[in-house]
């Protein structure tokens, strides 16, 4: 399990590498319940992802360094390891759905990584990129199941108790599980009265079922590729990821695909705040599942990337 000493260290690590992002107070004066967008979408690749890929390959060793890295990814980690790899001189090679979006395949290339392309399950891509490991020496650094990987995804939650200390609930998209892995570990380990909620998308709501189940659930890859939030397509939480969860999670919701479209479109008025769907899922929780959240007056939910495809953008023609 990660430790709060862990978290700590990989902020004093990041320092100069990943931005401090701001909070933003996204409600207006007479709402009760107040919510502050803690807005990852502003590092320098669009999306929280560069602390865990940075703290992660940070720490290996030189000869790891030497043999180079090698990633599996539906897009955002990809463009945190290729970019994290440039800064060390690491060479990367990243394994990507075919259907991820086009900016994000593109902007992986030009920092410098080698793109393999595969099919669109989250498991496809994770045995492709051992396979290659395995040829080439190269050492993985996984998207979510790593402990290097979570402490640097926690920063996320020391910034928003250093710069909000009344927080009262924090919302937290999920994917494979690492934002959430160590943001609830950094929030819990430091005020354990504070509540932390995973949000997913209802297609590919994995974790809540697992949560709810008390066990690893999978869902199909046919399934879950349908979700417009391409970053949460993931078929299965990690195994570390899962312990953390338990421990540290208060209760995961689903949101649906109307609800991410419809927080995705009241982002995109703002530039600030322009979000990708699947760093929109959170603020829709916050938006549809009043009823489903603590009755809390201090909410930040973290809006985990910016990315989004300029052709799916396009359809917001009056933000």
């Amino acid at each position: 399990m990660v430790t709060l000493h862990d978290i700590r260290a990989a902020q004093t690590l990041l320092q100069g590498i990943a931005v401090r992002t701001p909070l933003f107070e996204w409600t207006s004066a007479p709402d009760r319940r107040k919510l502050f967008l803690k807005l990852e979408n502003l590092q320098p690749i669009g999306a929280f992802k560069l602390r865990g890929a940075y703290n992660k390959v940070a720490s290996l060793s030189n000869e790891e360094r030497r043999r180079g890295v090698i990633s599996y990814s539906s897009g955002n980690h990809a463009q945190g390891v290729a970019y994290a790899a440039r800064a060390l001189g690491v060479k990367a090679v990243i394994v990507m759905p075919g259907n991820a979006p086009k900016n994000k395949l593109e902007a992986t290339a030009a920092l410098g990584a080698e793109v393999v392309i595969v099919g669109p399950g989250s498991e496809e891509r994770r045995l492709r990129a051992e396979q290659l490991a395995a040829e080439h020496s190269y050492v993985i650094v996984p998207p979510y199941n790593d402990e290097k990987i979570i402490a640097g995804q926690g920063t996320v939650g020391l910034e928003i108790l250093e710069d909000l200390p009344t927080v009262e609930t924090v919302l937290v998209p999920v994917g494979g599980g690492g934002l959430i892995s160590g943001v609830s570990a950094a929030i819990k380990l430091s005020n354990p009265k504070v509540k932390v909620i995973g949000v997913e998308p209802e297609l590919a709501a994995d974790a809540q079922a697992s949560l709810r189940a008390g066990r690893i659930v999978s869902f199909p890859a046919e399934q879950v590729s349908q979700t417009l939030a391409d970053g949460l397509r993931t078929q299965s939480i990690g195994a570390i990821n899962f312990e953390h969860i338990r421990a540290y999670v208060d209760d995961i919701l689903s949101v649906t695909e109307d609800e991410i479209l419809e927080a995705t479109r009241a982002l995109s008025a703002n530039p600030r705040t322009l979000a990708e769907p699947s760093g929109a899922v959170a603020a829709a929780a916050f938006l549809f599942h009043a009823d489903e959240l603590p009755d809390t007056a201090i909410n930040v939910a973290v809006i985990s990337g910016g990315n989004i495809d300029p052709k799916f953008l396009a359809q917001f023609p009056n933000r």
